[in-house]
């Protein structure tokens, strides 16, 4: 076949093909290149997506209501309150001891995150350096406590509490938080302590170190991360529990949470609404200053980087 005639029988081939280049472009996922993503979403996403903007409009709508609430003097017909003040603060911190309060507040959880800390984290390596036969039966019952409504275990926890004659204290309130809590340390950091590689530990032992040198100066530096996180942590879950401790405290040792439910319904609610609401700003003031701190010293991301990193030397 000469040259001639193969250029003669490929021109229609080659028309055909300039034809479909020409041609424009279709939508679809046909017509995109390789690993280009469609600008239009899908109606899953869109759904997803209109759920969390009404979830946040609702959130700033409740919490603007409670903070305008909180400085107006009046507000009944009107988008705004007439007049803003400062007084509704100053008559709650006065008529309500909210020194006294956020005092409580503070002891009762930082006290909580010391001894669950002290108890969690040794209990947290037993668990996490030895196998025994019963140990995920351990594990399972660690979780209840943490899985289980309060209310549940919270009424036998203020019957004892209250036959051994410490009702209405502050021993009580910690040390029904601790119940919850230390659970909470010991789930949240035996994972932790299980990723640490043994072998640092056998290398310390080696050199002479006992046990209580090993666990001071090898492993402490390298569970900082993860106890500062669950200590965070359970700082937030104490100071926001108010089953346990409504059901044990008392005058003396309400703390803040307790203490606004306690303004609400005292006297059949004939409290102004704008004093509770004063109290709520307080509060959530108090627990966005313990979260903003936390995120100051804690990384959540740098938690799996540093147990990674201690494993893989």
């Amino acid at each position: 076949m000469s040259k001639s005639q193969i250029v003669d029988e490929a021109a229609p081939f080659v028309r055909g093909a300039e034809k479909v280049l020409a041609e424009p472009k279709r939508s679809g996922h046909a017509s995109r290149p390789p690993g280009e993503k469609s600008l239009a979403a899908s109606p899953g996403t869109w759904f997803v997506w209109a759920g969390i903007g009404a979830f946040f409009i609702f959130l700033f709508g409740i919490i603007s209501s409670v903070l305008v609430d909180s400085f107006g003097k009046p507000w009944f017909r009107t988008w705004l309150p007439e007049n803003f003040t400062l007084s509704w603060y100053q008559s709650a911190w006065d008529k309500f001891d909210m020194t006294h309060i956020i005092g409580v507040t503070l002891i009762v959880g930082f006290s909580v995150v010391v001894i669950s800390v002290l108890i969690g984290v040794p209990a947290s390596y037993v668990l996490a350096r030895s196998n025994f036969p019963l140990k995920r039966l351990v594990m399972v019952l660690f979780l209840l406590p943490i899985l289980i409504p309060p209310i549940t275990f919270g009424i036998p926890l203020a019957t004892v509490m209250y036959n051994f004659g410490l009702g209405r204290t502050l021993i009580a309130v910690i040390l029904v938080n601790l119940v919850p809590s230390v659970p909470f340390v010991i789930i949240t950091m035996t994972p932790f302590i299980e990723q640490i590689n043994p072998s640092i530990e056998n290398a310390a032992r080696m050199c002479g170190a006992n046990m209580r040198q090993v666990f001071v100066r090898v492993l402490a530096p390298l569970l900082v991360p993860g106890i500062l996180a669950a200590g965070i942590l359970v700082l937030v879950r104490t100071v926001g529990m108010f089953e346990l401790t409504f059901l044990v405290s008392g005058p003396s040792s309400d703390t803040l949470v307790v203490a606004i439910y306690r303004a609400m319904t005292s006297a059949g609610g004939s409290e102004a609404r704008q004093l509770v609401s004063a109290m709520g700003v307080v509060y959530t003031v108090m627990m966005l200053v313990i979260l903003v701190i936390a995120l100051r010293f804690i990384n959540p991301t740098q938690l799996v980087a540093q147990v990674k990193e201690s494993r893989d030397e």
